[in-house]
Order: C-alpha cells, then sequence, then structure tokens
C-alpha cells in the first residue's frame, strides 16, 4: 500500500465523511444543526471463496462479519492485518465463534481460487477469502468505499505489480449492517477488547 497518493488520501476523508453516515437537517424551529441517517458502508456482493463456492452477504447474516479489503501479493499489510485478526479472534475465544472474518481480494486477477486456497492457511481457520469477476470486485469495493489501483510505476511489471489499497477493517453487524471500524495499526489485543465491546451492546 502507498499512503502517499494523493487519490488514496482524498479516498481516507471521503470513507471517513461515509462512515459518519449522517444527514444534516436544520431545524426550522430554532436554526439548529441535528444529524440523522446510518453508516453508507457495505452491500450486497456475490463473490468465489477459496474452496470454489459461490458466497453472498447473505450467507454471513446472523454472525458478525470482520471484513478486509487486500491482496495475496502484498507485501506487509495484509498479511500483517491478516495476523492481527487471527491472533484478536485466538484471544476471544469462544466469542469469537460469533465473528465471521472475511477477506476480500483487489487483485482478482492474480488471487484465483488456488491462490486463496494456499494463501489461507497462513491464518485463521476460519477466514474465509473471496476473489470474483474485475466487475465483481469493483462493486463490493465502492460498497465498503475502499479505494484500490494499480500502483505508480507498476505498468510494465508484468505480473509482479504492487496495489494500493485503503486499508480498513470493517465490523459488520449480524443484519449486514455497518458496525464500526478499525485501521490497520489496530494491534490483536485492542482488536479483541474492541470486537467483544461491540458485540456486548
Amino acid at each position: 500500500m502507498s499512503a502517499s497518493r494523493p487519490l488514496f488520501i482524498a479516498a481516507c476523508l471521503i470513507l471517513a465523511l461515509l462512515i459518519g453516515g449522517v444527514a444534516l437537517t436544520r431545524a426550522p424551529e430554532n436554526g439548529a444543526v441535528l444529524t440523522t441517517g446510518k453508516a453508507l458502508v457495505g452491500g450486497a456482493f456475490k463473490l468465489t471463496d477459496q474452496h470454489g463456492k459461490t458466497v453472498s452477504d447473505t450467507d454471513f447474516r446472523g454472525k458478525y462479519m470482520l471484513v478486509v479489503f487486500g491482496y495475496t501479493f502484498c507485501p506487509d499489510v495484509c498479511p500483517a492485518e491478516l495476523q492481527v485478526i487471527t491472533a484478536a479472534l485466538e484471544t476471544l475465544g469462544p466469542v469469537a465463534d460469533r465473528i465471521q472474518p472475511v477477506f476480500i481480494t483487489i487483485d482478482p486477477e492474480r488471487d484465483t481460487v488456488p491462490q486463496l486456497a494456499l494463501y489461507a492457511g497462513n491464518f485463521h481457520p476460519r477466514l474465509v477469502l473471496l476473489t470474483g469477476s474485475s466487475a465483481a470486485i469493483a462493486d463490493v469495493a465502492k460498497a465498503y468505499r475502499v479505494y484500490y489501483a494499480r500502483a505508480e510505476g507498476s505498468a510494465n511489471a508484468g505480473r509482479d505489480y504492487l496495489m494500493d489499497h485503503s486499508s480498513i477493517i470493517y465490523l459488520m453487524g449480524p443484519d449486514g449492517q455497518f458496525v464500526r471500524h478499525f485501521t490497520y495499526t489496530t494491534d490483536a489485543a485492542a482488536l479483541a477488547e474492541q470486537l467483544k465491546q461491540a458485540i456486548a451492546r
């Protein structure tokens, strides 16, 4: 991930506003500004998991879904995030059974079903890894307000290119609605505690 790109920074700012998810209205009687609405994050998807099975967002209803976007050829941020998620879920013990970790690739060209299956062995055994067509990935990334693009200088890199992408962990509720997000700098202990608190509400 390259965080220095202007477009990436702009995307993060837009995401912050959307996660706020509120519409501003002005009360006519006193001129006060009120906030209403909910986060504009998440939505329907139909993708393919590391076993070649078609998976949709509705398959996870009834559980919290911990969603992260990335790619298997990512050299640092993506594996670090998944290790943090793995450690946090292990820390939670039986509580973690209520949470389904989900990794959605932003690099479907290289992240085929066999590649995802190989990658999955490095992380939590219940991690679901998803890929799909370029159009399907673009749609789900748009729904989650995720920025991604080939990194500058990768035009002639063949299959060895890097991807720029936003690195945010999303917690979605049992109803599929956005609950909260975590940054990639959140450590495993903090993530476990915050997940526990969010689920207890």
